[in-house]
């Protein structure tokens, strides 16, 4: 790979590529062992990505799902925030499209470039050319919020009640996110516990493309913190930021301890 790339390009290359190595040790390993799947999936591609990233921005730091957490990125202007196997689970499922790989970089501050690839459904998102968002939803179109197909928190449950919308099953964070993008959904809501490199790849290419996204009380979502935890989130169209974050209060006035208790 040629180093004379710009960030953009380096994010959405290496994204892409390691889904691709990802699709191949899936078709060599097969399905019998999932564990054993899942755990060579995490290490081939969190090693390829370490050391492309070595390679290529070398005065860079890095903070990884998969590998140890240098204290040294804190003071680093720059940092590469990725997540190797996002949806681990499906990646190890006969048939399911539904995971992903993160490539994210913080700058001074930002999030300021990102790539999410979802290699079994053969397509990329990246900020090098964000997707684009249609102008409007559809009249009378119900709201489709896009949730953990395995753990949906019981407070996103009552969300859809509130507002009589229809949940979408879905399996790693960066799909759902890029669901939303794609139109499939108009929202993601989570907060059981995540941290920083399930969200940074999939909000740098959800902002790019002009969504909104924020803590679950509205607050900025912060990234290259002390504590990489990062454990509630909200994407949606912008038009329907308010709306939601109002929504969301409103259940975890109803739930007396908040949606954060859900898991």
């Amino acid at each position: 790979m040629s180093s004379i790339r710009n960030d953009h390009e380096v994010a959405r290359d290496l994204a892409g590529e390691a889904g691709q190595q990802l699709l191949r040790l899936r078709a060599r390993h097969g399905f019998e062992e999932p564990d054993v799947l899942r755990t060579l999936g995490d290490r081939t591609s969190h090693e390829f990505l370490f050391s492309a990233l070595g390679r290529l921005r070398p005065s860079d730091a890095v903070l990884s799902e998969e590998g140890a957490d240098d204290p040294a990125r804190l003071s680093a202007r720059r940092v590469w925030i990725i997540d190797p196997l996002d949806g681990t689970r499906e990646f190890a499922e006969a048939g399911r499209t539904d995971w992903a790989v993160h490539v994210a970089l913080w700058e001074n501050g930002r999030l300021a470039a990102g790539a999410v690839a979802l290699p079994a459904q053969g397509s990329t998102l990246s900020t090098a050319e964000p997707p684009w968002l249609p102008e409007e939803r559809p009249s009378g179109q119900r709201l489709r919020i896009t949730a953990s197909r395995t753990r949906p928190p019981e407070f996103v449950q009552k969300m859809a009640t509130a507002l009589g919308a229809e949940i979408v099953p879905m399996g790693s964070a960066g799909a759902k996110i890029c669901a939303v993008l794609l139109g499939i959904a108009d929202l993601y809501v989570h907060a059981g516990g995540q941290y920083e490199w399930d969200s940074a790849a999939p909000v740098a290419v959800a902002r790019a493309a002009g969504l909104h996204a924020s803590r679950i009380d509205g607050a900025q979502l912060e990234y290259n913190a002390l504590d990489p935890s990062l454990p509630d989130i909200l994407v949606c169209r912008p038009e329907l930021s308010g709306m939601l974050l109002g929504s969301i209060r409103d259940v975890a006035d109803l739930d007396g301890a908040g949606p954060q208790a859900a898991g």
